[in-house]
């Protein structure tokens, strides 16, 4: 075994073999070790912002299901941000979250946990297009659709949005907006804003 998957395994504390084995694979690895200190990532490295979202999800009460479903959600979701293109057109077919998704389907795993990986970045994107963009049209068909696709993963995905994007120095703000704007969502106890 290397170091690097002793110390994933002190740090990341798997709870069960399916963690376990997902910390064991090179590529996830690669994945958790790359990054540097950026704007929302000040703590670098995706394996340190994984054991921040998996703070934050212990904070919520969620049954053990659910628990455990959005514990490999947050070990996954930015693993493979380290081959994402970073070229100009952005490759959404090739975005992280695309890319974890497929590896994840590959290995088996439920819809809910393909949906929420797939989308998880979304709400962030669509709150850009209204605000920063100012394409407030586009923006509400752009949710409407996020909102259809999730479905009954609906609360989930809220529940992991929040427990990301209470993490590092990431804007609040497009957590406010979703949580003012829809209404379909039971809100969960502030984590680390004081809102």
């Amino acid at each position: 075994m290397t170091s690097f998957y002793l110390d994933l395994l002190d740090i990341l504390k798997p709870e069960n073999k399916e963690e376990a084995d997902l910390l064991a694979i090179p590529e996830v690895q690669a994945g958790l070790r790359w990054g540097l200190p950026r704007y929302g990532h000040p703590e670098g490295e995706v394996y340190k912002h994984v054991r921040e979202v998996l703070d934050n999800i212990d904070k919520v009460n969620l049954s053990s299901e659910h628990r455990a479903l959005l514990r490999l959600v947050a070990i996954i979701h930015d693993a493979f941000k380290y081959i994402e293109p970073k070229g100009s057109p952005r490759d959404w077919s090739k975005h992280h979250s695309i890319l974890a998704a497929q590896f994840m389907e590959k290995r088996g795993a439920i819809p809910s946990l393909v949906n929420i990986i797939t989308w998880h970045d979304e709400a962030y994107y669509i709150w850009r297009m209204i605000y920063p963009y100012q394409q407030p049209i586009q923006g509400q068909a752009r949710l409407d659709q996020l909102l259809t696709l999730l479905g009954e993963d609906l609360q989930l995905y809220y529940v992991f949005f929040k427990c990301d994007t209470s993490t590092g120095d990431k804007n609040s703000a497009p957590l406010k907006w979703f949580e003012k704007e829809v209404k379909d969502i039971s809100l969960i106890a502030d984590l680390n804003f004081g809102y």
